[in-house]
């Protein structure tokens, strides 16, 4: 099957390049100039250097489906709200409207759990139809691409899902997320300070995650016009502290973990579990 892909050298892209080179797609991947892959690659897509802006018209109309998993604002960055929509919501569009006129027939976009924001603390488990409260410049951002992208498949009759992940971890993920602080702590031998920890999350690990999106590759059940969303996670809830001790034990430290050392993030969400 033939792929244009956006995100590819993102943490989620890079495993999901992989994974799907394994099975045998072929891949056309937008890169921005200079940037690589989070893990190595057993080998290579056909990398395209330029952004969601610039016209890709004719390598698009060689493609079958489009995945999207270019994003602004996924790992803790300075942006304002500006370039968070021009982004991911204003370029995204403008290359999902590219890519339906020319005939690509299924569209795979990664959203975020961030979009449910504050009604993620109302369930236990949270439906995709749960109202979007997002709590953040960047969450809601992503709310507003859904919405373009589900409006955009009714009135193109393109076959949509878009996959919300939950809380992802693993091999490449920014330096200065959790898990990576973390581990990084427990191997200099170090104490690491987080919150008291009472979080509850689903912790799904990358490699997961990418599974998810290399079987929406071929999913059934998606007919024209009629998009879906899908929760990706694990169906495991646990707390934040119980993430943290797991992997202190499995890393052998030889640290301390000093619980409620750092305060909440401001407007943090104390529960994020999906409803698989």
């Amino acid at each position: 099957m033939k792929i244009f892909l956006t995100g590819g050298t993102g943490f989620i892209g890079s495993h999901f390049l992989q994974q799907a080179l394994d099975a045998g797609h072929q891949i056309v991947a937008v890169q921005r100039t200079g940037s690589k892959p989070r893990i190595p690659l057993s080998r290579e897509p056909v990398w395209l250097d330029g952004s969601l802006d610039d016209n890709w018209s004719a390598p698009l109309s060689n493609c079958k489906i489009l995945v999207h998993l270019a994003a602004a604002g996924a790992n803790p960055q300075q942006l304002d709200w500006n370039e968070l929509f021009d982004v991911n919501v204003r370029q995204s569009l403008s290359l999902w409207r590219q890519a339906a006129k020319a005939g690509v027939s299924r569209f795979v976009i990664c959203g975020s759990c961030f979009e449910y924001g504050k009604s993620g603390e109302h369930y236990e488990f949270i439906p995709t139809n749960a109202p979007l409260e997002p709590a953040n410049a960047y969450a809601a951002s992503k709310a507003a691409a859904t919405m373009a992208a589900l409006a955009l498949a009714v009135e193109t009759k393109i076959e949509l899902v878009v996959l919300r992940p939950f809380h992802v971890f693993g091999e490449g993920e920014e330096t200065s997320r959790f898990w990576p602080s973390l581990r990084k702590a427990a191997l200099a031998g170090r104490d690491f300070p987080m919150t008291t920890g009472e979080q509850i999350r689903d912790f799904v690990p990358v490699k997961i995650v990418a599974e998810h999106f290399v079987a929406a590759l071929s999913q059934t059940g998606l007919p024209p016009g009629e998009p879906k969303i899908q929760n990706v996670g694990t169906g495991e809830p646990q707390t934040l502290r119980n993430f943290a001790q797991h992997w202190w034990k499995q890393w052998q430290a030889k640290g301390s973990l000093k619980f409620g050392k750092l305060p909440h993030r401001p407007n943090e969400v104390m529960r994020y579990v999906p409803q698989l």
